[in-house]
């Protein structure tokens, strides 16, 4: 609007900062609270303009909405709070509504002038539009650090003067898990503190003082190891890194200079066109440097298969805001879970009073709303996040009068997102693809027999579609006589048919009820007709458009007995799990082991965070969160076992291997006893492996004493998967405690969307804190199978028609180190075992420099570009002993106890590696050993950072100490003078730079 309409654009600018001052003065308003209550409140929008605050109030500091946190605001008297208040007299212009939080609550709230409601929902939509533009996401995360320091100042000034003492500051420090000497904490204060008032910090005294404690060592060693020992990154350095370890190709002196441009602070360095510390780590710490992939925030799956072929995004008892005996029932969770990504909703409906059909969950005593309200909501949020059809799952109690009432809203709320004359099926016997019905919304439920009279208004049907079938005794003596039966038919049965037909007794289906059923409804489901269970093996070879439900127990049933038959099934007609209704707590079940097996429904209780709620989110992020994910084709066509232990013979196992380097700004558990007031913590890092059964394992880092703010683990950890498409790689950092372990964070990431290379993990819902890897994907043989494009290029795989069959349609990319590394035998720890097979000896061959963009040529292109000089650096080396040659079994290691890590009594060494034989080492601080080459020869090899154990190479023993404190000596005095100029938390216009020595 302001590019195409700039008169236009700028009024709406200026009149959008005076929304923003108004509501940083702030208003008086009402909040309502229940039936009656009603409490005065002064609200405002704080200085950062990232939350809502609102005073008094018990909770001080913590009664606040932040505005990321916002689905939606409604103007006037729409929400439940309002329906049910008492005295409900108010005017609907000086009324509006906030939801928002992951249960979405609402704020309700009146006010005594309509003016200043307008003016709240203006300002809360213009911020919540530029939370959610994609355009302004880099800027907010560069800025997110500043304000993110504004915010920790802010929290720090208890006595509210605009300045933090040095009691403030240690406070402060305590609830950022640093734990230093107070001795050098009031150094570093004291040098900080330099304007005219000794003795506190302002806020620019205090982000310098922050950055003396926050400099991150790990990514200067990355830097200096790629610049030969500079204190910048110029643009071919950063081309050698961005091609050797973030495995991008195609990359541009454009593209290069673009990244400078973006994320270099600092004036000098960029009159240069080179990447200081503060830059680099800006870079690496946006989401280009983020573990998962950009490219699939969007949608990059084919979406024109059957709808057989996806798995769908499934909300089971949608309408609950929690447990389904004393929860609210409320339609915005309709709004909530479709944007979302979920593309499958559920609507349970009973006869309403007034001939109004109504939604509740069964006879429980849950509040009940309108069936045209949830109807139209539906309407309005169904293409919001993503343009995929809708899926109604209705469970029908209605009688027949108020069923036509529902037939009436359907189509007159919905119109044509209800019409599918216009879809065409190539083949009459597949279900159209998410592209065709882009834009549709499907009625799943009850059809009328074919062969019933044309002119009949109604007809029974079955009645055993989810959340109907009652799991009672009447199926433990219905199954009891089946099994009578079969015993008298199968007496002269082999014992090997016998058992088969004992196995197919087991599996308990739901018996066949009946229902009365109207036309008017019927004639509105069309490619998703809910059908009974009765053979899921005679059914596995049945092909139409159907969809059945099945509750959790029945199909576990199945999963034991026969998950061959279940996949066949699942590749014919759509299948729907849902929990089982002894949940009441509205707790979710595992969903991997009914995806393992291609089932495509499987519902999950949006209402319930936790474990399986994450895992669905991660399940469903790797392709734009549009509510859908292509099976691998071995589901789709192939007979297919998730239950062997060799499920896809012939396919290659992929390797993962991740080291875990260090942590970042980790909270303490949200659960602690104390809060902020609790001890330090001591954190390690679990990682998970959940996938089919034969892949799923778990490895943990060491635990660090004492340090959430900064910790240092080193430690690598190696996982061998068979069937990468559908696993997923989960992240969680614990807290280490005498009588157990306390949950700070998790990640959890789709092992297709992620990033090779140096990444950062960062805990879901916390906004600075993560976790800094390397990740290293490749096949067992050592392989190169893929790299990463700088922009817009997809990944290219390269498979062997051996693996072709399950890697079609989900390309893994495959990245093979730089060195051919596996890890060497490390002490037992517990009972669980990994092998992993070995390479052969390495052979020489050139670097693997991307054929689309050969190193020479960009060297060449680049050459123009001079770097500010450098100054010496002390350089020392130790020729390393030749390593022995791998032996020809399988090497084998053993993988961490999955119990509490115990302390180490002494600092542990990280488990080595095995590098090529008679390399040059160079010792940098903190106990790490990085190649001379990967440092010293910009035409080589750049495998930089291999972190390797505290010992050094042979002969080295006896100057280990004095080395480590001449480069510790050195890395202080280079972290003191980048301190002294780097610009990383400054305005850079508001600073006046000063070239002092020679570091730019």
């Amino acid at each position: 609007q302001l590019k195409g309409d700039p008169v236009g654009g700028l009024k709406k600018k200026k009149l959008m900062e005076r929304c923003m001052c108004t509501m940083q003065i702030g208003t008086q308003m009402t909040k309502l609270k229940g039936k009656k209550k009603r409490l005065v409140r002064f609200f405002y929008l704080d200085e950062h303009k990232s939350c809502i605050r609102w005073r008094p109030s018990k909770k001080q500091d913590k009664a606040k909405i932040s505005i990321d946190s916002i689905h939606e605001v409604c103007e006037g008297k729409k929400s439940e709070i309002f329906r049910r208040y008492a005295e409900n007299r108010f005017d609907p212009n000086c009324c509006f509504s906030i939801y928002y939080g992951d249960r979405v609550k609402s704020l309700d709230l009146v006010s005594n002038n309509a003016e200043e409601v307008r003016t709240w929902i203006n300002g809360l939509k213009y911020l919540m539009a530029g939370i959610s533009d994609e355009d302004s996401l880099a800027r907010r995360h560069l800025n997110c650090g500043c304000t993110w320091l504004q915010q920790t100042f802010s929290e720090a000034d208890k006595n509210g003067d605009g300045t933090l003492s040095i009691g403030e500051v240690h406070q402060l420090l305590h609830k950022l898990n640093v734990n230093l000497p107070k001795q050098k904490v009031r150094d570093m204060f004291q040098e900080a503190d330099t304007d005219e008032i000794q003795g506190s910090l302002g806020f620019d005294e205090f982000c310098s003082f922050y950055k003396m404690i926050s400099t991150r060592r790990d990514l200067y060693l990355i830097m200096i190891s790629f610049s030969n020992q500079k204190e910048v990154l110029d643009l071919h350095d950063l081309a050698r890194f961005l091609e050797n370890e973030q495995k991008m190709r195609g990359l541009t002196r454009e593209h290069l200079a673009d990244i400078v441009a973006k994320f270099e602070p600092c004036p000098e360095n960029l009159q240069h066109m080179v990447l200081g510390i503060d830059g680099f780590t800006n870079y690496m710490r946006s989401p280009a440097g983020d573990i998962f992939n950009p490219e699939h925030n969007q949608v990059n799956q084919d979406m024109t298969q059957p709808l057989t072929n996806y798995f769908i995004a499934t909300s089971h008892n949608t309408y609950l805001t929690g447990d389904q005996l004393l929860s609210q029932s409320r339609v915005e969770m309709y709004a909530y879970v479709l944007q979302a990504g979920c593309r499958c909703v559920e609507v349970d409906c009973w006869d309403g009073p007034d001939g109004e059909p109504i939604i509740h969950h069964g006879y429980t005593l849950t509040s009940k709303i309108l069936f045209k309200d949830v109807v139209e909501t539906i309407n309005k949020y169904a293409f919001i996040k993503s343009p995929y059809p809708v899926i109604l799952s209705i469970e029908n109690h209605c009688t027949l009068p108020q069923q036509k009432k529902m037939a009436e809203y359907l189509k007159e709320v919905l119109q044509d997102k209800l019409d599918l004359t216009n879809v065409s099926v190539h083949e009459c016997k597949k279900l159209p693809s998410p592209e065709i019905l882009k834009g549709k919304i499907l009625v799943k439920g009850k059809k009328l027999p074919a062969n019933l009279d044309p002119d009949a208004e109604e007809g029974d049907v079955s009645d055993e579609d989810s959340g109907n079938e009652e799991e009672d005794d009447d199926d433990s003596d219905n199954d009891l006589q089946r099994k009578k039966k079969i015993r008298v038919k199968n007496k002269a049965l082999s014992d090997a048919e016998l058992d088969s037909s004992r196995e197919r007794a087991q599996i308990v289906y739901h018996p066949k009820k009946t229902m009365r059923l109207s036309r008017a409804l019927s004639d509105l489901v069309k490619y998703t007709k809910s059908v009974r269970v009765h053979d899921i093996e005679s059914q596995g070879f049945l092909s139409s458009w159907q969809v059945s439900s099945l509750n959790e127990t029945v199909v576990n049933q199945i999963l034991q007995l026969k998950p061959g038959e279940l996949v066949r099934f699942n590749q014919r007609q759509l299948l729907r799990v849902y929990p089982s209704n002894f949940r009441v707590d509205s707790s979710n079940f595992n969903p991997q082991p009914y995806w393992n097996t291609g089932c495509h429904m499987v519902a999950m209780n949006y209402q319930t965070e936790g474990r399986m709620l994450e895992l669905n989110r991660a399940k469903f992020s790797s392709n734009g969160n549009c509510g859908y994910i292509l099976k691998p084709k071995c589901m789709c066509k192939a007979a297919f076992n998730p239950m062997m232990e060799d499920p896809v013979p012939g396919h290659k196992k992929t390797q993962l291997v991740l080291k875990i380097i260090s942590g970042q700004q980790l909270p303490k558990p949200k659960d602690s006893m104390f809060g902020d007031r609790g001890e330090i913590i001591d954190p390690f890092v679990e990682v998970e492996i959940i996938g089919l059964p034969v892949d799923c394992s778990k490895q943990q880092t060491r635990v660090v004493d004492d340090n959430g703010f900064n910790p240092m683990w080193e430690e690598t950890l190696v996982f061998s998967i068979q069937m990468p498409q559908i696993a997923l790689v989960r992240f969680q950092v614990w807290d280490h405690d005498p009588i157990g372990r306390d949950f700070i964070g998790q990640r959890t990431v789709a092992f297709t969307s992620m990033m090779p290379g140096y990444r950062h993990v960062y805990l879901e819902g916390m906004a600075e804190s993560s976790i800094f890897v390397h990740v290293g994907i490749n096949d067992m043989t050592g392989k190169v199978s893929g790299e990463t494009p700088a922009s817009g290029d997809q990944p290219q795989t390269v498979h062997n028609d051996s693996e072709q069959n399950c890697t079609e349609q989900h390309s893994v990319k495959r990245f093979e180190p730089e060195h051919s590394e596996l890890p060497e035998e490390q002490e037992p720890e517990g009972d669980s075992e990994v092998f992993v097979e070995p390479e052969k000896p390495p052979e020489p061959r050139p670097d693997p420099v991307p054929k689309s963009q050969p190193l020479p040529q960009l060297e060449a292109r680049l050459s123009k570009l001079v770097p500010p000089s450098s100054p010496a650096r002390v350089r020392r080396t130790l020729e390393a002993s030749p390593s022995p040659n791998l032996p020809s079994s399988l090497m084998r290691t053993k993988a961490r106890s999955q119990s509490c890590p115990q302390k180490p009594a002494s600092s542990p060494q990280t488990p080595a590696v095995t590098r090529r034989p008679a390399l040059h080492w160079q010792l940098i601080p903190n106990g790490l050993w990085l190649s001379a080459s990967s440092s010293s020869n910009s035409d080589g090899s750049t495998d930089s950072l291999a972190f390797m154990p505290r010992c050094p190479p042979a002969g080295s023993e006896q100057r280990e100490g004095t080395l480590q404190r001449e480069m510790k000596a050195l890395f202080d005095q280079r972290m003191k003078e980048i301190r002294c100029k780097s610009p990383l938390f400054f305005d850079v216009r508001n600073v006046k730079w000063k070239k002092k020595g020679t570091l730019f």
